[in-house]
């Protein structure tokens, strides 16, 4: 019965004014179950936006190397080095501090002037915070992190905050005579460093800091078989060459 509907009306279309103009009419074909569900995927596909993968957005997390050493190991140095020779990012937690304390309307600047003055450890939360900041602001993907965590407090914080967020790679660590690092930052603080720091007074205290809290953080990393150990006592372009082959054998 459908059929012979169907043929009045294609006969009816085909003598009409309009025919020729329009394409022809074709008879309601039934798509089985299986072409229904390709028909039906094929069409979400194209509504869907394309995907974008993105630096920070959690499909790749950054990856961060930790750089610790005593005061005046030469971290800031072999970091520029590194930046240059393999496009990380650098961020020293010293110098993030140290931006924050002068930097006008701060509620932090006389809490991290007394504490950077006297040697002490700035708390967790305000490091951490400076760090996630200059991360995300950066919009790149590998970071050097010099001078953190420099105690158990600051490795508590920053797996509470940052470890789910980030890659660790491993920690390079530069070890150095206190002799040397001493003679550095004195050295440093005559050349004019501007640091309030680079003084012995100050030095005493973060050479205490850094035995008592520092190193027991670097034993800890080295028991988990995560520390890269760089001899810095030579020349600058001496230490690089270990540092560079430290990085090369990572695969960056």
């Amino acid at each position: 019965m459908w059929r012979a509907l169907a043929q009045t009306a294609f006969r009816a279309a085909d003598r009409s004014p309009v025919a020729g103009i329009l394409p022809k009419l074709h008879p309601p074909t039934t798509l089985t179950q299986h072409q229904q569900l390709r028909h039906s995927k094929a069409t979400q596909a194209k509504q869907q936006p394309p995907y974008k993968i993105g630096i920070m957005s959690g499909v790749e997390k950054p990856k961060v190397v930790f750089v610790l050493g005593g005061p005046g190991a030469g971290k800031g140095t072999q970091c520029s080095k590194i930046v240059d020779r393999f496009q990380f990012t650098h961020l020293s937690a010293g110098d993030l501090l140290r931006e924050e304390r002068s930097r006008e309307g701060s509620e932090f600047g006389n809490l991290i002037e007394d504490y950077i003055r006297n040697g002490k450890i700035v708390p967790v939360e305000v490091t951490c915070s400076l760090l996630e900041n200059a991360m995300k602001a950066s919009g790149k993907s590998r970071f050097l992190i010099d001078g953190f965590p420099r105690n158990q407090d600051n490795l508590d914080g920053w797996n509470r905050q940052m470890s789910e967020k980030v890659d660790m790679q491993f920690v390079l660590f530069f070890d150095c005579s206190e002799d040397v690092c001493v003679q550095r930052c004195l050295g440093r603080g005559q050349s004019g460093s501007g640091r309030t720091d680079d003084n012995m007074e100050s030095l005493k205290k973060r050479i205490s800091t850094y035995n008592n809290d520092s190193l027991p953080i670097i034993k800890f990393f080295e028991g988990a078989g995560q520390v890269k150990r760089i001899d810095a006592s030579p020349d600058a372009d001496a230490v690089f060459e270990e540092v560079e082959r430290v990085f090369l054998a990572s695969g960056f």
